[in-house]
């Protein structure tokens, strides 16, 4: 009977042990979700934000082609490095071949044929993620 008892209670303890390290196990993994899922919310915000910001940056960018003003100037800049800094990337697809995964083309025009002839509106990305496509004007062949 006393090795009954020590068979019962090394597979007790075995159980519970087992029962503890899948315990452990499910929280780490429930750790990193919730880690994970913080850090594609706060990219989904900045995002969010980034886009929302976009058109003042580009209305800032006429206004300043108009008027020539030192704190103008210095105003864009900060706001295009704060931007920045938090992982904006503007890209310029002049004379790239056109990409409608990144680009919009808003009209074709006699040039070199698939190539971006006219950037009308800059394009960006935040980190990896595409932001807002670039307006294009695309060369088409003459026939």
């Amino acid at each position: 009977m006393d090795d009954n008892n020590n068979t019962q209670l090394e597979e007790r303890i075995l159980e519970l042990e087992n029962n503890w390290k899948r315990s452990l196990a499910d929280y780490k993994n429930l750790e990193k979700r919730v880690t994970e899922e913080k850090y594609a919310l706060r990219e989904l915000a900045n995002l969010v934000l980034v886009s929302r910001l976009l058109p003042v940056l580009d209305n800032l960018e006429m206004v300043d082609a108009h008027v020539n003003d030192t704190g103008l100037k210095y105003t864009i800049k900060e706001f295009r490095q704060i931007l920045e800094d938090d992982g904006l990337i503007e890209f310029n697809p002049l004379a790239q071949t056109f990409d409608a995964n990144t680009m919009e083309a808003i009209e074709t025009v006699e040039g070199e044929d698939g190539k971006v002839i006219e950037v009308l509106r800059k394009g960006y990305f935040l980190k990896d993620k595409l932001v807002r496509p670039a307006r294009v004007k695309v060369g088409k062949k003459k026939e």
